[in-house]
């Protein structure tokens, strides 16, 4: 069998180590990662090989040549253009007459290769995908399987509510040469993204081997230090090219290196080549290159050091990788997952702290203390976003720099010359980071539209509109306020896709803007008019005759928001008598604790009833949310709300449909079926609802959380617009909130919420996929169960190490009886995790 390994990616989520070399060629156990690749296909028998190259080829050729050094041959083939994985392959399909495998050059395994062989010829298989588990599922491809082992359904880059299983793609591939046929010759394809798929479509025989092993994508620099480590801590077997000391010793000692006898050598140590470890020094669990100077009193503990590396007297490095021909002066402290690029120069007495990438040829005066990446950012951070959401603590995180540069780096995906609308709340500070950021955009060549202080839902329908490509929002944080949040919205006012917001966070971390002309940079301009825009749309959806005539008297507690300036005036005009709380905008952060919010609507509650209001309303600082208290003042949680607006939508609408997140309550859909609607449910995040709100059938889409959207008007959620939207539907059905929820089917309902590490997620949600096998179960956002005593939702959270669990039953008896029962089982699914 040959083998095609391919080796021509860029690395770019692996800089600083990539930058003077192509990303197989990066050095693990003084071996290039690919010759790791290569020794395992030699020890399984396949000697064959084809390399497809396209980033830097010059250096992968020049080392491994035609293979015979290996004891392989090796046939290069370079493709004119980036392809994509399956393209590439493609274009090497002349020398790929019989069945053949697809190895990355870029990963670290000691996986069976012989076994996932003999497994495609037993299922005789048109193409097998080597499979794994791994804790943290996100960031892969998962695949499911049926018990025959072959594939279901994939799942590309999922969110926690969508992990089934924690059993991913590991880019091993073993396939027929009739696969390439399904591969246009000269255009981008994947094959996890184009040709799998169509296979899986087709019914084509699509198999998954599932095995056990070591298995690691060297992503990232963490994940080459991780791995790194592994070998040391003997988590994987590599073959390693220095003979040990003696027969069964971890230390292996190239015959040129010197090794002082003061030295101490502990745990697992690789010296390379002409390597001198001088006086007590003492290395713990580590690999150092070929020429490398370690002087007397230097302490090293997982350090990985690369060719040419000379560490001076006193000093500390622990858990860092440092590149070729690095130089480090005396008494210096390198801390972990420190990297640091080729040709570098550290001072004395420098302090590098935790997790410093520093780019190659930089100098690190001596004594410094550096705290951030050098010079490719303030702060080397995994992830910004949430969502849609970059979230930070004002003007600690998220400062003015930060801002900017977030700002180039969101207008250098946009086209240049196109217009971003940009909002923000009330707050001093929400104003000045968005000035920043503003800046950063005009840098990009990006014109902007200031609507400066403005509520979120008059910004969202804006967007809805022709005009803009994508807007910005500016709040301080609703769950923290020393924090600030910039929400992403495309050019519809959804908020914006996870694959855009990681373009952007490539951007920024890269610091790859574009920088327009300096006669070209972007310009600001108003839109003086923009609240008359949504004023006339918000009167055009509503029937002003009947509102007039119902002369409802309101109670509105404005939370010193910017709808302040704009819904009492609107309501006014449409007949309502209004009466208005906390109505004067505050500049200065507002910090309502948990006890404030519900003093807050217990006011408004008592207000309600003193004044003989038909209704209050609680709007959120950001326009989007609002709390509903009766003429009786009744405050109704959030799922009494949300059911109850489903009823009174049921109750005046003929056909259409609702959108609801899977956690909503059953009656919405007994509701639905005795008023002639449909329900569609849907994952619970904004962006997913908001998508399925766009169907012009869709009457009513909601949250979990207060939030509710009218699409007749807008698909997006729009607390302004609910607060007359209520009004209207009470008038229009003769029921008032009281009497809808006097309405609702009682159902009995639990939500736990349980500590869940992240790294337990992805099995997690197998055991209870597993779990649910034999049982009627849906898998749209975390797995529900539903059966004749009631429905259970187990659904991890996506930004927080916790799993829900949402339970609902017509009887209290049976909603207790389940609520105990996967309490225990999902604590003894975390329990049997956490020990394996």
């Amino acid at each position: 069998m040959k083998a095609v390994i391919m080796a021509g990616g860029f690395g770019t989520r692996i800089h600083p180590l990539t930058i003077s070399m192509p990303k197989p060629m990066i050095p693990l156990i003084n071996r290039p990662i690919m010759e790791h690749i290569v020794a395992l296909l030699k020890l399984h028998g396949i000697t064959d090989l084809i390399l497809l190259l396209f980033h830097q080829p010059e250096i992968i050729k020049k080392y491994f040549g035609d293979g015979s050094e290996f004891g392989v041959h090796i046939t290069y083939v370079t493709p004119l253009e980036d392809y994509g994985t399956a393209g590439a392959v493609k274009a090497a399909a002349r020398h790929l007459e019989e069945r053949f495998m697809i190895i990355s050059g870029d990963l670290l395994t000691d996986f069976d290769l012989t076994r996932v062989m003999a497994f495609h010829a037993e299922k005789q298989a048109k193409a097998t995908i080597t499979l794994t588990s791994v804790t943290d599922p996100l960031q892969f491809g998962v695949v499911i399987t049926d018990r025959q082992a072959r594939i279901t359904k994939f799942l590309e880059k999922p969110g926690w509510g969508e992990v089934f299983s924690d059993t991913i793609n590991t880019g091993i591939y073993i396939l027929e040469p009739e696969v390439l046929d399904l591969v246009p010759e000269g255009e981008n394809r994947d094959w996890s993204k184009d040709v799998f798929p169509k296979m899986l479509a087709s019914g084509d025989a699509l198999y998954g081997c599932d095995m056990p092993g070591y298995w690691a994508d060297i992503g990232n620099p963490e994940a080459y230090l991780e791995a790194c480590r592994d070998i040391c801590h003997g988590k994987v077997a590599v073959q390693i090219a220095e003979p040990p000391l003696s027969s069964g010793s971890p230390i292996f000692v190239s015959p040129d290196a010197v090794v002082d006898e003061q030295a101490e050598l502990s745990g697992m140590v690789v010296l390379g080549d002409n390597t001198r470890i001088q006086g007590n020094a003492r290395l713990s669990n580590c690999v150092v290159g070929r020429n490398c100077m370690i002087e007397e009193g230097a302490n090293l503990e997982d350090a990985i050091l690369w060719d040419n590396v000379y560490i001076k007297a006193g000093t500390r490095i622990s858990g860092a990788n440092l590149g070729h021909r690095v130089r480090v002066g005396q008494r210096a402290v390198i801390e972990a997952g420190a990297v640091i690029a080729d040709e570098t120069i550290v001072g004395d007495e420098v302090n590098i702290r935790p997790g410093v990438k520093i780019w190659p040829r930089k100098v690190v005066e001596s004594g410094s203390t550096v705290s951030s990446n050098l010079i490719w950012g303030e702060k080397w951070r995994k992830s910004l976003f949430e969502g849609a959401v970059v979230r930070g603590l004002t003007n600690v995180e998220m400062t003015p720099e930060f801002s900017a540069r977030l700002g180039a780096a969101y207008g250098s995906t946009l086209p240049k010359g196109s217009f971003v609308l940009a909002g923000r709340d009330a707050i001093r500070s929400s104003r000045m980071l968005k000035r920043s950021f503003v800046g950063g955009l005009l840098s990009a060549g990006i014109n902007v539209h200031d609507i400066k202080m403005i509520s979120l839902p008059v910004l969202r329908y804006k967007l809805t509109t022709f005009g803009e490509v994508g807007g910005i929002h500016f709040r301080q944080s609703p769950e923290d306020a020393a924090a600030t949040e910039i929400i992403f919205f495309d050019g519809s006012g959804n908020e914006v896709s996870t694959s855009a917001a990681k373009v952007i966070e490539r951007i920024y971390f890269k610091e790859n803007f574009r920088r327009a002309h300096h006669s070209e940079p972007g310009g600001i301009d108003d839109l003086p008019r923009i609240y008359d825009f949504y004023r006339e749309g918000f009167l055009r959806n509503l029937d002003g005759a009947l509102l007039k005539k119902a002369a409802a008297k309101v109670v509105l507690d404005l939370n010193h928001s910017p709808a302040a300036d704009l819904l009492p005036d609107m309501l006014t005009g449409l007949g309502f008598e209004v009466t208005e709380l906390n109505s004067h905008v505050h500049e200065k952060p507002m910090d309502m604790t948990t006890d404030e919010y519900d003093a807050a609507l217990d006011r408004l509650s008592r207000i309600v009833k003193t004044l003989e209001a038909d209704a209050g309303f609680w709007i959120g600082p950001s326009g989007e949310k609002i709390r509903l208290v009766s003429g009786n003042g009744r405050v109704f949680s959030s799922r009494d709300a949300l059911s109850v607006l489903a009823a009174l939508v049921c109750a005046t609408e003929q056909e259409g449909s609702l959108v609801v997140p899977v956690a909503a309550s059953q009656a919405v859909d007994e509701l639905a079926r005795a008023g002639g609607l449909t329900v569609q449910r849907t994952r619970s995040d904004g962006y997913s609802l908001v998508e399925a709100a766009r169907n012009r059938q869709v009457r009513l889409v909601a949250t979990m959380d207060d939030r509710f959207g009218f699409p007749a008007f807008q698909p997006h959620f729009d607390g302004l617009f609910s607060a007359a939207k209520i009004v209207e539907l009470v008038a229009r059905s003769g029921l008032s909130l009281d009497q809808a929820l006097a309405k609702l089917p009682r159902y009995a309902y639990h939500h736990l919420q349980l500590p869940c590490p992240w790294e337990s997620k992805g099995g997690l949600m197998r055991r209870m996929s597993e779990a649910a096998a034999d049982q009627e179960a849906s898998f749209t956002d975390g797995v529900r169960v539903d059966s004749d005593r009631g429905w259970v939702l187990v659904l991890p959270d996506q930004y927080r190490p916790i799993v829900h669990i949402h339970v609902e039953s017509v009887e209290q008896v049976d909603a207790d009886e389940l609520r105990d029962l996967y309490r225990e089982r999902v604590s003894g699914w975390l329990k049997e995790l956490a020990a394996a």
